[in-house]
């Protein structure tokens, strides 16, 4: 199960990679159309904000699987690793999950009213088919969620082994 999430999300992680490099070409091509040929793309600039969503709703599962969320380093470092793997269950079970439900909750139907307005861009030239990039934060929150339980196994599997 351990090397499920693993694979799953080390994929996730390529994807994001990728995703970075083309917002970085796109930011490039903006900016160059932009100011050197006065010429710039509504579609263009509403997609860096789409894929920098995308980076960054996805990225946090990411984050977690390779331990660089935020806590209180200071108190933390000075644990046991037994003590450091029921923190990390603990503070999965009881903050990033419920956080996680509140917003796929709260985000569902926001996804539902654009998907069936069909919105679009309000500025000319915009992109169409809002209600993709306004799904991704309860998808994203899902991964969070199945993250969070390859997580909570892998500190599970972290304090049974440690004989402190």
């Amino acid at each position: 199960m351990k090397k499920f999430f693993d694979r799953l999300n080390t994929l996730v992680g390529k994807i994001l990679a990728m995703l970075m490099i083309l917002l970085i070409i796109n930011v490039f091509y903006d900016v160059i159309s932009r100011y050197f040929f006065n010429d710039g793309s509504i579609a263009m600039q509403e997609l860096e904000w789409h894929l920098f969503g995308v980076i960054i709703l996805f990225g946090m599962s990411y984050t977690l699987k390779e331990e660089g969320h935020v806590r209180v380093d200071f108190i933390y470092n000075r644990l046991s690793n037994k003590h450091k793997a029921l923190i990390n269950i603990l503070g999965t079970i009881f903050f990033i999950i419920p956080l996680a439900l509140f917003i796929i909750y709260g985000s569902w139907g926001f996804v539902m009213d654009s998907y069936t307005t069909n919105e679009i861009s309000e500025d000319p030239g915009g992109l169409t088919h809002r209600w993709i990039i306004k799904a991704m934060i309860p998808i994203s929150f899902i991964y969070l969620i199945l993250t969070s339980i390859g997580y909570i196994i892998d500190n599970i599997h972290r304090y049974k082994a440690t004989k402190e």
